[in-house]
């Protein structure tokens, strides 16, 4: 007997593989990125009105609220760009098999965090 009835699935319980999740958040940041395209947009024009717009502009980003900001966009910047790398050589049959697919899925998460790391260490001190 067919039933052609709708399944529910609980994304919740499903075990989703590294590679598969890197896939959703490569995703997910692009969506931030875009996201964020209107805010980096209004501190480049005000950055360029004026001096004491310009100024503003400074302050506005030596804000600490601004700086988490900042660090959640280059984090999401960077991840995209390495996931897009690996999914580039993937295009072109590189790691396409279990293993290194979850190898080059390490290495974008390790790539990221030390680039972020460096990113905030900079940017603080």
């Amino acid at each position: 007997m067919n039933n052609k009835q709708p399944v529910y699935l609980n994304l919740f319980k499903i075990k989703l593989p590294l590679p598969g999740i890197v896939s959703l958040l490569h995703r997910v940041t692009g969506v931030v990125l875009f996201l964020a395209i209107p805010f980096s947009i209004y501190l480049l024009q005000l950055s360029m009105h004026d001096k004491a717009d310009f100024q503003r502009a400074l302050e506005l980003i030596n804000h600490p609220l601004v700086l988490l900001f900042e660090v959640i966009l280059f984090a999401a910047l960077i991840y995209h760009f390495f996931a897009g790398l690996r999914f580039l050589l993937m295009d072109i049959d590189i790691g396409e098999n279990k293993r290194p697919a979850e190898l080059s899925s390490w290495m974008v998460l390790a790539a990221t965090t030390l680039s972020t790391l460096i990113f905030l260490i900079m940017r603080v001190f």
